[in-house]
């Protein structure tokens, strides 16, 4: 069951959900013959969008908006911070084309500082599925968990089965090692392949599927790292204030020392193009990550 029909079940068993849009249909485009009046298209507002989104839920709704990740995270941004973070709304915020995945636009429609924009917001919660299958197994309790969530929409072909014992707040881990690649979203699948190439080589390499970025697994992270050869955070965002930096403040709060190396966008935003164009010309394809972290180990 994918996202669309899972959106749909819950709905018909739930009238509390409002189905939303500000003229983005692409994961929704079947449920407004089934909704009816609980299908509602704004058209090209997105602060309007979270405006009505808003007060739905002040009304016992559970409104679950969608719209292309940059314009709902910055357009809208002081309506969700005011609206929805302030009053801790179950308003669920679904960004399509976030990082990569708008692989063809220019800086207008790339959304790589949504991560951190979101993770300011009071009570705001971040969902970020690493594929289909990832987003199918953990979007129910997303839905239903009654609070404010900021969804990164993925659902590019799984490479790897994901866990069905999600936990709002629980990273995912693949193996066991000293090399600690940590990741979400959409750079899993090059991730874990670069793992696939480290460990070909005779490397012990771990995997973390962080899946939410708020609540983080500190815990886990913390218990990762601590005895780690190198700790590797992989993702499609600028470096200022995603995981990179998630990783800096957990780290200098608890006074652990590791040998990081981010790989991230630094300062610019992307070229647009097509998507093996794409990770081969910023160096996020797995070949190149597996590079970048055996010249940091010295070993090329």
């Amino acid at each position: 069951m994918n996202y669309e029909e899972k959106l749909k079940e819950l709905a018909l068993k739930d009238e509390r959900f409002i189905v939303m849009t500000a003229e983005n249909r692409i994961a929704i485009r079947n449920l407004p013959e089934h909704l009816g009046e609980r299908y509602i298209d704004t058209g090209i507002s997105e602060q309007s969008l979270i405006g009505i989104a808003s007060g739905l839920a002040l009304m016992g709704r559970i409104p679950v908006v969608h719209a292309l990740a940059p314009f709902l995270t910055m357009r809208a941004f002081e309506f969700i911070r005011t609206n929805i973070g302030l009053q801790n709304l179950p308003v669920i915020l679904v960004g399509s084309i976030p990082g990569f995945l708008s692989d063809g636009n220019g800086p207008t429609h790339q959304a790589i500082e949504d991560i951190s924009l979101m993770r300011g917001i009071p009570n705001m919660n971040i969902f970020c599925p690493a594929d289909d299958d990832d987003m199918n197994k953990c979007i129910e309790k997303i839905l239903l968990s009654g609070k404010p969530f900021y969804i990164r929409y993925n659902t590019s072909p799984h490479i790897v089965e994901h866990s069905n014992n999600f936990e709002i707040g629980k990273a995912e881990v693949f193996g066991k090692g000293d090399i600690v690649l940590i990741t979400y979203g959409f750079m899993f699948t090059e991730t874990f392949k670069s793992a696939i190439l480290l460990t070909s080589k005779g490397y012990s390499v771990k995997v973390i599927n962080l899946r939410t970025l708020f609540p983080f697994d500190e815990e886990l992270i913390c218990e990762s790292v601590k005895d780690s050869r190198i700790v590797v955070t992989i993702e499609d965002h600028f470096a200022t204030g995603g995981l990179a930096s998630i990783l800096s403040e957990i780290v200098m709060n608890r006074k652990i020392s590791i040998n990081h190396l981010g790989i991230n966008l630094a300062k610019n935003w992307f070229k647009p193009c097509l998507m093996n164009e794409l990770l081969d010309h910023e160096g996020f394809t797995a070949q190149i990550i597996s590079d970048k972290i055996l010249t940091k180990l010295g070993k090329k």
